[in-house]
């Protein structure tokens, strides 16, 4: 007789259920053409190193307070850096002159209508708060 076990919470990846659906997604303006982003570049992208789209078009930046929550797992699970790190790198920028720090949005309900509604611009959303005006960009 086999024997059927259930894995609950567990996806067909492997990954718990619950860590895909509580995942932060890496979301873009409609007109943005790059589906795909490596870890390295997105990292490059919101430390504000990297200034373009891979196709030329500049990236506007979008991001959250550094104490909130979803700006944290953002940074720690889709970058792999912390908070204070992406704040030591723009303040390094701005103070030195070679460059600005990010947009900051309130929540992120302003961060997908900001992303929406801006050329170029990059930032991430919940799962529950994504809708048509904005694309999910994949990350390797």
């Amino acid at each position: 007789m086999a024997t059927l076990v259930l894995l609950t919470g567990l996806s067909l990846s492997g990954t718990p259920a619950r860590a895909q659906e509580d995942a932060v997604l890496l979301v873009a303006n409609p007109d943005v053409t790059t589906r795909r982003l490596t870890r390295d570049t997105t990292r490059a992208i919101f430390a504000m190193r990297q200034r373009t789209w891979p196709d030329g078009q500049a990236v506007r930046v979008f991001v959250l307070d550094n104490n909130h929550p979803v700006h944290a797992r953002f940074a720690k699970e889709q970058l792999s850096v912390y908070p204070h790190q992406l704040q030591l790198a723009w303040d390094r920028m701005v103070f030195s002159g070679t460059g600005q720090a990010p947009n900051r949005v309130r929540d992120q309900e302003e961060m997908r209508n900001r992303v929406a509604n801006t050329p170029g611009a990059l930032g991430y959303l919940e799962r529950e708060y994504l809708d048509d005006s904005v694309q999910v960009i994949s990350m390797d």
